[in-house]
């Protein structure tokens, strides 16, 4: 099963690459950006996989650009807690 079917198993993996940027020194800032980064691509290239992913591309698709910055940033808070 891909990562991408299911959205826990999506935030399994973002939480293993934050871990990983932090490890190597990257500044919170810097991981909100390739966040917002990865945001952009997602939902320019990929299909939602599941009810969550649809929201947030959605949501994403509506937001503005600081907007679209707050919703990276809320991603990378939400799988610090994992």
């Amino acid at each position: 099963m891909s990562i991408m079917n299911d959205f826990d198993s999506w935030k399994d993996f973002l939480a293993n690459r934050l871990d990983q940027a932090q490890a190597q020194g990257m500044s919170h800032e810097t991981i909100t950006n390739v966040a917002h980064e990865i945001g952009d691509f997602l939902s320019q290239r990929v299909n939602a996989k599941n009810d969550e992913q649809a929201v947030l591309k959605d949501l994403w698709n509506a937001a503005s650009e600081q907007e679209q910055q707050s919703i990276a940033s809320a991603m990378v808070k939400l799988v610090q807690k994992q």
